[in-house]
């Protein structure tokens, strides 16, 4: 098993919702962790919050869709903890718009994080673990990179390459002892998907879950944990979705 016990993980969207549960989950498990996110206040609340809890977390300041800033968080980490063992790339949006209103800036904006962020992300990170002798790399997908879902084009679009590179990935560095696996959550409980946020369309939501609910950041956190700890999985796409994709 890959023990995660003095392990150094970089979590990007790491301020908050399942980053934020997966953060959380790692200091658990005695991990050292880089809380990665474009939200400054955010970051460093979470940050002191944790450091006083006697975590070993350090924020550092990350635009996922740009490659010069994720080398940069990368380097970062290994200035400070000396390498990089775990990349969880979780940084994500989404934009609901009908398509044929759909702007390129809405659409390439969605691309620029959410996949080209797991790239960067990626390409950093696995440079690092070259030279360490291995490590695990976790995207964040979704349902969606599954199935389509009517006025999500660009985030079907951006999540669903994300499930076919991280095979890619999988199995251009399984030999050098580099696992990478993926996370598709279902609709997840968060500061924007609630009852109180969505009203009557939320019930719609959970509707659509044969579970009766939606997720818990921390289920998907657990996945993730699962996924870098077992050492016989690389390549899979974990559905975490209450049955959504099994009706």
């Amino acid at each position: 098993m890959f023990h995660l016990k003095q392990k150094v993980a970089i979590v990007t969207g790491g301020a908050s919702g399942i980053g934020l549960a997966t953060v959380k989950a790692f200091v658990d498990k005695g991990a050292k962790v880089v809380i990665a996110d474009y939200n400054e206040d955010g970051g460093k609340s979470v940050e002191k919050d944790l450091k006083d809890n006697g975590a070993d977390v350090t924020f550092i300041y990350v635009n996922a869709a740009e490659e010069k800033s994720v080398e940069n968080l990368v380097s970062e980490t290994v200035k400070i903890y000396g390498r990089v063992d775990i990349m969880v790339n979780n940084a994500g949006i989404g934009v609901l718009a009908k398509t044929h209103e759909l702007t390129f800036e809405e659409y390439n904006k969605v691309i620029s994080i959410n996949q080209n962020g797991v790239f960067f992300g990626s390409k950093y990170a696995i440079r690092e673990m070259l030279k360490t002798g291995g490590g695990s790399i976790v995207n964040t997908a979704s349902i969606l990179g599954h199935v389509g879902e009517a006025g999500a084009f660009a985030y079907n679009a951006s999540k669903g390459a994300v499930n076919i590179l991280t095979k890619s990935l999988a199995l251009e560095y399984a030999d050098k002892n580099i696992r990478v696996n993926a996370v598709c959550p279902g609709y997840v409980e968060s500061g924007m998907v609630n009852k109180e946020a969505l009203g009557e369309f939320y019930d719609g939501l959970v509707a659509r879950h044969p579970i009766g609910r939606l997720g818990q950041p921390e289920e998907i956190a657990h996945g993730i944990v699962f996924l870098c700890e077992n050492e016989f999985v690389t390549g899979s796409s974990l559905m975490i979705d209450g049955g959504y994709t099994a009706v």
